[in-house]
């Protein structure tokens, strides 16, 4: 063809992180501390519910309601309204979607125009950049930076915004700020305080707020989980993310939501109504009974929002005492699946001629996938381009794994202290 094939907008986004380092995986068949999915089952409750689903009556077999399953928004709304403490129409204020993913697809594409600048929080999920780029908007970035009183940062806690800092990046082209609470990769839990902040400058600016909330359920220490919509002002200019795969374990499962003001929703439902249209019936149908089964035993030992964050804590705890045992430095995340180290102080001879020019982070891990068979992910990925030289002395680890995979994982790390 001698005219351009694909679209302009397509530019500079053809790069995808999971891509390559799930090719690297699946090459060289490493321990997987690297993807952020659970190498263990969903709860028994919600595999029963979608086996149920499936051998059920035929309606399980075809379509739903478009913009959801009717009984998963009813359900998603008494459980959110409750936590929110406000009425949320389950009709008007949720889109389901395939996955968290396909939420924020919806979310830029309705809401952010040609030359709309959007903030985004660094370190960010990936798919933030691109989606933003591929909707016409403009990625304008603001780091998390860590800063301690004795200098070195032990917490995910001791990462901060500046105020000042992200009130310079408003302008009258500023359509949204996009947040990840519980942060990937970091693990980051914002304080009520730090979303005020946040929330005060949307107001005054009069922009949206897209709150990625994907791992509300997974915080650790005491810590606790904040909905930005939950403060004054902000319902009605908050899109909240969020994703039964994380909840419930079952990421293969792919179902997400969106939730927020009908005003906003609507716009989002015209997206997907062009697009994905629908998802799947019985899957729809098993979160529904997951969070019925969840509002039931809100709160109670029962509770899987209570089970899971408690036996993860223990998995985080037994990966950042191995990786100090190694001589990295963990930074202890406070939320979600995932640990960020600082790998500042290897030395590694790294003389794959492959990698070359690359930051250090991608050297690094793509090292350790090939001659020590142990898979993590970069962190430099996790933000805009004018940061990432910054940030490249750390490298990620997912501890939503097995112990025998966390063990295996060990073993690589302590055979190689050894080896130095």
């Amino acid at each position: 063809m001698s005219r351009r094939l694909h679209a302009r907008r397509l530019d500079g986004i053809d790069k995808n992180l999971w891509i390559e380092f799930t090719q690297l995986a699946a090459d060289y068949k490493p321990v997987n501390l690297g993807q952020g999915f659970p190498d263990f089952s969903p709860p028994a409750f919600i595999q029963e519910a979608f086996c149920k689903a499936v051998s059920g009556n035929s309606s399980m077999h075809q379509y739903t309601r478009a913009f959801g399953h009717p009984q998963l928004v009813k359900n998603l709304a008494k459980f959110f309204g409750r936590v929110m403490d406000r009425d949320v129409d389950p009709f008007e204020d949720i889109l389901v979607t395939v996955g968290a993913y396909q939420a924020l697809f919806c979310t830029f594409q309705a809401l952010v125009d040609e030359g709309d600048e959007v903030i985004i929080v660094e370190p960010f999920f990936d798919c933030y950049q691109p989606m933003v780029k591929m909707a016409g908007g403009k990625d304008i970035y603001v780091p998390l930076r860590p800063k301690t009183d004795s200098g070195q940062a032990l917490s995910s806690a001791d990462w901060v915004l500046c105020p000042e800092e992200l009130a310079s990046k408003f302008s009258p082209r500023t359509k949204a700020v996009v947040i990840n609470t519980p942060n990937n990769p970091l693990g980051k839990v914002f304080k009520r305080e730090e979303l005020q902040v946040i929330a005060d400058l949307c107001v005054k600016h009069d922009v949206i707020c897209i709150s990625d909330e994907v791992y509300e359920w997974l915080t650790y220490d005491g810590n606790k989980h904040v909905k930005i919509a939950s403060l004054p002002g902000m319902w009605e200019r908050t899109i909240t993310i969020g994703s039964a795969g994380k909840t419930f374990s079952a990421t293969g499962w792919k179902v997400g939501w969106a939730m927020g003001s009908g005003h906003i929703l609507k716009h989002l439902k015209t997206v997907h109504q062009n697009s994905v249209y629908h998802c799947a019936t019985a899957a729809q149908e098993a979160v529904a009974v997951g969070f019925q089964r969840e509002y039931d035993c809100f709160g109670k030992e029962e509770s899987y929002f209570l089970q899971l964050p408690a036996a993860l804590h223990h998995k985080r705890l037994r990966l950042a005492q191995c990786l100090q045992s190694v001589g990295l430095q963990p930074i202890l995340p406070q939320g979600g699946y995932f640990l960020i180290a600082d790998i500042s102080s290897l030395k590694v001879d790294l003389n794959d001629p492959s990698t070359e020019g690359e930051l250090y982070d991608y050297r690094i891990v793509k090292w350790l996938i090939k001659e020590k068979g142990l898979a993590t992910i970069p962190v430099s990925a996790f933000f805009g381009p004018e940061h990432q030289k910054d940030f490249q002395n750390y490298i990620r680890f997912c501890f939503v794994k097995e112990d025998s995979t966390l063990k295996a994982a060990e073993d690589i790390l302590h055979q190689w202290s050894e080896e130095k």
